[in-house]
């Protein structure tokens, strides 16, 4: 068995899918950070983060370079870049019950478009990625092959895929398996 140590996993870049118009490119990093609380928190961090921090189930906003996407009822990712620090929204929040948890280390963000995007990620994703079902502005928490994703579609041939980076070498290699079969 290869040790993991010694021979780490190719890193993740920018992969044109063989003869298909789309790719999977991996995202510059950025700040994120998982927010928790009721409504007053969800206001007062809308104010501080400078975007607004959707209250609807399964639906993504965002302000210029900064996301907010609702995870949870009381549960949102929030993504700024990383030269864009988020210290205002901690004090902002400091008299509020919250949970305010930075992860930007913890996952990398892959970017699957052109007009086969869905049907790609179809090939290991359960959910009906057709524009009617999944439109533009959604996002949920699913799974892709065997890996956990949050998975957002910020335009209509375009998907952002969250994954965690222990997994974005195996995701990124099974995308490529998947547009190799649909040749």
């Amino acid at each position: 068995m290869r040790d993991p140590l010694r021979h780490p996993p190719a890193p993740v870049r920018s992969l044109p899918l063989l003869s298909l118009s789309e790719q999977v490119q991996a995202m510059p990093p950025v700040m994120r950070h998982i927010l928790r609380g009721g409504p007053d928190v969800r206001a007062a961090a809308e104010k501080a983060f400078g975007c607004p921090v959707p209250a609807t189930p399964c639906r993504a906003a965002i302000e210029g370079e900064r996301a907010a996407l609702w995870l949870g009822p009381d549960e949102w990712l929030l993504i700024a870049p990383e030269s864009q620090a988020c210290d205002e929204l901690g004090a902002a929040l400091k008299d509020l019950p919250h949970s305010l948890v930075e992860i930007s280390h913890r996952q990398i963000a892959l970017c699957v478009l052109g007009p086969q995007a869905g049907m790609l990620l179809a090939s290991g994703c359960p959910l009906d990625l057709d524009e009617n079902a999944f439109p533009v502005g959604m996002c949920t928490r699913t799974m892709c092959a065997k890996a956990e994703i949050v998975l957002w579609r910020p335009a209509e041939q375009v998907f952002r895929v969250e994954v965690w980076r222990s997994f974005a070498a195996y995701l990124t290699q099974f995308l490529a398996e998947a547009a190799r079969g649909m040749i």
